[in-house]
């Protein structure tokens, strides 16, 4: 073999090497970012980071740790801008249907859904998969957001993936006792937030109680029939539609705005998705100018006690749909789908 073959061959294997890292950075990233797009991007610059500067790993941790230190950095300086994701929820009380208005906010507010298999890598334990999908859970990725950015990556790195706090340590620069400080700080603020296991009943694989309501749950919303929706519906459960930062509260206001403001989705199809380790679909509504369906939303659904107490329709459609591998049309009612996104 030559010299320049070696070198493309080591090149080769560089890039292979890295790109086993992807999905597991990804996730580790968007849990400190709650962005979609800017983990994307984040797993992207350390990866770039991580080839340029290979000639300078010494080896002394394993690769993976190393760009996990990568990772870690490019998301802090990312975080410095102070700017936290959240839901509407998070942000003001719920709004009576009496009163409902849609008025959208920026982007950069809003926590974003993201498919699972970009950010759930395929384990072997069950309990660690159980617990890889809690922490991309909504509830939970809003209460992360409320951490200082330290703080979060100390939460992730010990709770999440299970590292010990002297690897935590090493990667943070600082000493065990200061990450067993932030990782008691970030727990009392979690604990705070007891809404953040709000949504961990649903079981992985679903149960069959938990399909049968998701089966009755798209009878009942391509029927358009509010009756039977309401029966699925926690009485507290919660919508909301980001970037609007309307949330409504009560199954009541929650079907009343379905056939007010919301008539328009009469007759939406629903293509099932694997979303922040929860039961989401693919909205697509009637399109009367091309005729058969188009994109509207990204649905995530909360179930508990065998009742849905949330769902959440995540309405840029020109930004989600690619990120789910979706098609941007449905010829007609025939249409299927795999979401392999």
């Amino acid at each position: 073999m030559s010299d320049g073959t070696a070198a493309a061959a080591t090149v080769e294997d560089l890039d292979v090497r890295l790109e086993r890292h992807r999905v597991e950075l990804t996730g580790y990233c968007y849990r400190m970012l709650g962005s979609s797009f800017e983990a994307e991007d984040a797993v992207q610059d350390t990866l770039v980071r991580a080839w340029r500067s290979y000639d300078r790993f010494e080896g002394r941790s394993s690769l993976r740790s190393w760009l996990y230190r990568i990772a870690t950095n490019v998301c802090l300086d990312m975080l410095t801008a102070g700017n936290k994701r959240a839901r509407p929820m998070d942000l003001s009380e719920s709004t009576p249907l009496a009163q409902a208005a849609l008025a959208p906010r920026p982007d950069h507010t809003w926590l974003e859904p993201m498919p699972d298999a970009r950010v759930l890598p395929t384990v072997e334990d069950p309990a660690e998969a159980a617990v890889a999908k809690e922490s991309v859970r909504l509830a939970f990725m809003a209460a992360l957001q409320q951490l200082p950015p330290k703080q979060r990556a100390v939460l992730i790195l010990r709770e999440v993936l299970a590292w010990r706090a002297s690897e935590v340590a090493e990667l943070l620069d600082t000493t065990v006792a200061s990450v067993n400080s932030a990782l008691q700080r970030a727990r009392a603020t979690l604990a705070e937030r007891a809404e953040a296991g709000a949504d961990a009943a649903v079981s992985d694989p679903l149960d069959e109680e938990q399909r049968k309501l998701l089966e009755r749950y798209v009878a009942a919303f391509e029927g358009y029939d509010m009756a039977a929706l309401t029966a699925l519906l926690h009485e507290d459960a919660i919508m909301t539609m980001p970037p609007f930062d309307l949330w409504l509260t009560g199954h009541d206001d929650i079907t009343g705005f379905m056939t007010t403001l919301g008539s328009a989705c009469e007759g939406s199809r629903l293509l099932p998705v694997r979303v922040n380790g929860l039961p989401g679909f693919a909205q697509y509504k009637p399109d009367p100018d091309k005729g058969g369906f188009s994109p509207w939303a990204i649905q995530v659904l909360e179930i508990s006690d065998g009742r849905l107490t949330g769902f959440h329709f995540y309405l840029d459609t020109q930004r989600w749909f690619p990120l789910f591998g979706l098609p941007l049309h449905l010829d007609g009612e025939s249409d299927e789908v795999e979401q392999g996104a």
